[in-house]
């Protein structure tokens, strides 16, 4: 009594039939002599000419007697060098953007408020006035005047040079007022004549300016009614006011 080789099922001398049509008959391959029974051979039609045992086809091929057919390409295990590029994932897109878009950094333009006004250097520059203001956090244009500096944006402007690289009146002029600024601050004065009058006759040398300032301000204090009040009449120079008294 023999069963097929596939299915185990014990095999009949009478060949089966279905309603529709005949099962093929049992096959035995010549390689090893076992049996394949039709209703294998019906739901796989690859049992009519191939031993599942050995791996042999029985059919014609342009393969050698007795050679095995190549896997098929999904059973190929991958190379280490495919799965070594395969590892290495690419660089991320915004990496790569900086790379190529990189920013310059903001120039230093000097205010001239004469010509200067956020729709010309919007123009000069060729930078939007919306990205001048928010550069520079101005929300008026009005507000430029009490500026001396601006800062334009080095993400639209890619030049890097100043059109106004020092200040419209000169670095001397500028130390100058910045030294009238400290002597009226420290001295607490809001008369800028006062200020300038001190720093003028001590050579804009600002700590020897600042101490006669102090000196005579404690003179004043320990001779109450003084020269200072007595000379008020006679149109002396008052050292409180920038008018003639």
């Amino acid at each position: 009594m023999e069963t097929c080789c596939t299915c185990a099922r014990i095999l009949t001398a009478a060949p089966p039939y279905t309603q529709e049509k005949a099962i093929p008959s049992d096959r035995r391959v010549p390689c090893c002599g076992r049996v394949i029974c039709g209703e294998c051979i019906q739901k796989n039609s690859r049992f009519a000419g191939y031993c599942p045992f050995c791996q042999i086809s029985t059919v014609p091929s342009s393969l050698p007697q007795g050679l095995k057919k190549p896997p098929a390409y999904a059973s190929v295990p991958p190379s280490r060098t495919a799965t070594i590029q395969s590892s290495v994932a690419p660089p991320p897109y915004k990496a790569a953007l900086a790379q190529d878009d990189r920013t310059t950094d903001d120039t230093l333009h000097f205010l001239n408020h004469e010509h200067d006004s956020i729709a010309s250097l919007s123009l000069r520059y060729g930078v939007p006035a919306s990205a001048l203001r928010r550069a520079n956090n101005i929300n008026s244009d009005h507000l430029l005047l009490g500026r001396k500096t601006v800062l334009i944006p080095g993400e639209f402007y890619k030049g890097g040079v100043s059109m106004s690289p020092q200040p419209v009146d000169g670095e001397e002029e500028e130390l100058r007022k910045g030294k009238i600024r400290r002597f009226m601050t420290s001295c607490k004065i809001h008369d800028y004549d006062v200020a300038v009058l001190y720093l003028q006759q001590h050579d804009y040398d600002l700590v020897i300016a600042t101490e006669a300032y102090v000196n005579d301000e404690e003179w004043e204090r320990s001779h109450p009614g003084g020269p200072s009040e007595s000379c008020n009449d006679k149109g002396s120079f008052s050292r409180h006011g920038s008018s003639w008294r």
